[in-house]
């Protein structure tokens, strides 16, 4: 009897266990996303002429283009920094804690959270902002976020380059 026991819960321990696990296509991601990137541009889809808009409600769109990005698959954290540039970006650097999302017949989505400097969340209870990854490889990463410009849905395309 005792052993029945045993094996029964050692089942349902492993099936739990299973259940919250992370996919094996998400640890690929994370293990292609760790390290140093950088973002070389940023592109709009919907929106013609000249973008002034400002990005994760930290700067404007052009100061994103060549900031740093971290990423370190064994704490999920990470940061970006945007360098101050002839008075027009301020230089910040930006705690993260990031994650690959998952939910049923989607996309997988690259998704972060921003942190101040003890490594709190700075939007508690926020889900963040979340990025559909359009391209993922050694070298290049591409995202794409949707969002509601001016009234209309919009997306960004962010590429980056391993550095």
């Amino acid at each position: 009897m005792r052993l029945r026991n045993l094996i029964s819960l050692s089942l349902i321990a492993a099936l739990l266990l299973s259940a919250c696990s992370t996919s094996k296509e998400a640890r690929t991601y994370r293990n292609l996303i760790n390290g140093h990137w950088q973002l070389q541009t940023v592109v709009s889809e919907g929106i013609k002429g000249q973008v002034k808009t400002e990005l994760l409600n930290e700067a404007d769109l052009s100061c994103f283009v060549g900031s740093s990005w971290v990423f370190n698959q064994n704490n999920s954290l990470g940061s970006y920094t945007i360098n101050k540039n002839a008075g027009e970006c301020a230089g910040i650097t930006r705690n993260i804690r990031w994650s690959i999302y998952e939910a049923a017949n989607e996309p997988k989505l690259f998704q972060f959270k921003k942190l101040d400097s003890k490594y709190k969340e700075v939007d508690e209870g926020s889900v963040g902002y979340r990025f559909t990854i359009l391209e993922l490889d050694k070298t290049t990463m591409q995202l794409r976020n949707d969002v509601s410009f001016e009234g209309k849905s919009v997306s960004f395309i962010y590429n980056f380059v391993r550095l």
